[in-house]
């Protein structure tokens, strides 16, 4: 494939783009406010769905052991829907996935807790999660792949942008709805019921999400594959893992740079500065939300920048950019609180970079089995990536109190080369968007 798509839309972007566009975004970062909404109330969750008895720090691992379920579940969840999203229609898993989310996350609103159910309550805890992160495993490489078809080949990188905006947007709402019952109630309260808040209102508004998608059209790609009869005639993942194993790496390398700024940047520094540095919590919190904030808006940003210079002009300075702003993160917020959220905000913008990866991902896969190679490839990384990622920090940490930024950093370069490398010697696809209606 090569920078440039190979049968481009020249048509402006309509107002029913837009409409899909914001549509999407809205419902990605709702599924994925449901879905980190859990690790926010992890110690009161702890203490109420575990016996009262057991140490506390085994009901936090056990607590912490569930929401890693959540991603464990991720690479099988993407699977099937991909493959289904890739046989039978985008806009079907698309919607599904929501529906998959906000029942679950009603449910643990719900859900009685230890002392009523005993050990049914965790375990009930467990299953809902289970389908959180198998739902949260179709979400985003199905939206990634519904926007990209939806606009024109010279606007993939905005949609990629915007979806991916609004991802990380469902990360701010969390951090910011469970600033707003820890403020507005006392521990007691937030322990007896508040803690329900968040997760009913996540139910009810991702039930909204799937009835508006409703209202969304399937991509013009996939009809026309359907009206040429061109779907893929066998399992699109074994077409995916015998003809495309260079966009399949490359895919899984950029994903593991997105991990990395993730994980590390943006979900594993507050608590790290605060155990470290000894920062207060609300210290932490207020940078990292204003990290995320700029986070969200630069994906957008660089989802603009990709439709005009392309990728690699884009992944270069902007990798750069994050190694830069993370080592100052880590060497210079130390020595000088008072700039924790200035330089934090900073390196959440250059965490904006991420919007590459679904912009490479997305044109890396015929449409055929763009879905199953997109979400094979991306719930992979981000199982095997993110799974180890904090772990790898912890051990970091013990060698350098700047280990973290320096694995950004060295995934950071990982990331570019493959860039590069992908830019100059992947074979050409079928362009994303099909011409001008």
């Amino acid at each position: 494939m090569t920078e440039r798509s190979s049968t481009p839309s020249t048509r402006p972007l309509s107002g029913r783009d837009l409409r899909t566009l914001i549509l999407a975004a809205l419902g990605g970062a709702l599924e994925f406010y449901d879905f980190i909404i859990f690790v926010f109330f992890a110690t009161v969750i702890g203490h109420l769905f575990f016996p009262a008895d057991m140490p506390e720090w085994l009901q936090q691992l056990q607590t912490l052991g569930i929401f890693a379920a959540g991603y464990l579940a991720r690479p099988l969840g993407g699977l099937v829907m991909a493959h289904f999203g890739d046989r039978f229609g985008r806009k079907r898993m698309f919607t599904f996935s929501v529906f998959l989310m906000a029942i679950p996350t009603l449910l643990l609103g719900l859900t009685p807790t230890y002392a009523t159910l005993g050990y049914a309550a965790p375990i009930l805890l467990l299953l809902f999660r289970i389908l959180q992160g198998a739902a949260i495993g179709g979400e985003a490489p199905g939206a990634w792949v519904f926007v990209a078809e939806h606009v024109p080949a010279r606007r993939v990188g905005l949609a990629c942008g915007m979806l991916t905006g609004g991802l990380t947007g469902g990360i701010m709402l969390g951090s910011l709805m469970a600033t707003a019952i820890n403020t507005a109630f006392a521990p007691e309260a937030v322990a007896a019921w508040a803690w329900r808040i968040p997760f009913l209102v996540g139910g009810l508004f991702g039930l909204g999400a799937m009835y508006l998608r409703r209202f969304l059209h399937e991509t013009p790609v996939f009809e026309e594959m359907r009206q040429r009869a061109a779907l893929s005639r066998e399992l699109p993942i074994k077409a995916v893992l015998q003809g495309h194993g260079q966009a399949v790496l490359v895919s899984m390398l950029v994903t593991w740079m997105l991990t990395a700024a993730i994980v590390v940047v943006i979900l594993i520094t507050p608590s790290l500065f605060q155990r470290l540095y000894h920062f207060s919590a609300a210290e932490t919190l207020q940078a990292n939300l204003a990290a995320t904030f700029a986070l969200t808006v630069c994906a957008v940003l660089v989802g603009a920048l990709l439709d005009r210079f392309g990728a690699v002009r884009v992944m270069l300075p902007g990798g750069l950019a994050l190694i830069a702003t993370s080592l100052a993160l880590y060497t210079l917020a130390p020595a000088r609180p008072e700039l924790l959220l200035p330089l934090y905000a900073l390196a959440g913008a250059a965490v904006g970079i991420i919007g590459v990866v679904p912009y490479v991902m997305v044109r890396a896969f015929p449409p055929a089995i763009r879905f199953t190679g997109l979400s094979f490839s991306y719930n992979m990384a981000y199982a095997v990536f993110g799974g180890i990622t904090p772990l790898l920090v912890q051990a970091l940490v013990a060698w350098d109190r700047a280990g973290p930024a320096w694995y950004v950093a060295a995934v950071a370069l990982v990331g570019m080369a493959t860039v590069a490398w992908h830019s100059r010697t992947a074979p050409r696809v079928a362009a994303v968007p099909v011409p001008a209606e």
